[in-house]
């Protein structure tokens, strides 16, 4: 039986996004203490998944080390490839902050508007962009 379903009744919400990385529970660990998130939910044996979220509850992201694909060279990719952005009130402060525990300034972009983004990257390589935005989007 085929039900059918209109977009507008029951849209689709973006639920999270996933990195294959080395080691799942030091670099969870890491955006835990130095970026804020929560872990939502985890696993003990391999995978060793990871979901974290913000501080709203919201998972975002999922972490795994799974050895039967390739761990990808986040490092050597430019950000514009790929990175995630994390919102902040002050980027100059959590920059200074990150760099203390091991993440690395990549560039710094501005707009006219007095937004600011700093893009990073964590000590495993991940582009994070810290983005400081003149006007927020809505939830911020």
């Amino acid at each position: 039986m085929r039900v059918e379903s209109d977009i507008r009744d029951n849209p689709m919400k973006f639920e999270h996004f996933a990195l294959n990385v080395p080691d799942v529970r030091a670099m969870s660990r890491w955006y835990v203490e130095h970026v804020g998130m929560q872990i939502l939910r985890s696993r003990e044996d391999a995978p060793f998944t990871h979901f974290l979220g913000d501080d709203t509850g919201r998972v975002f992201i999922e972490l795994y080390s799974n050895p039967s694909a390739v761990y990808p060279n986040y490092a050597a990719q430019h950000p514009l490839v790929l990175h995630f952005a994390v919102f902040s009130t002050n980027a100059q402060a959590d920059r200074e902050r990150l760099e203390k525990a091991g993440a690395t300034f990549f560039v710094e972009d501005g707009a006219p508007d007095g937004t600011r983004l700093v893009m990073m990257r964590d000590p495993w390589g991940v582009a994070l962009q810290i983005c400081q935005r003149a006007k927020p989007f809505p939830g911020f």
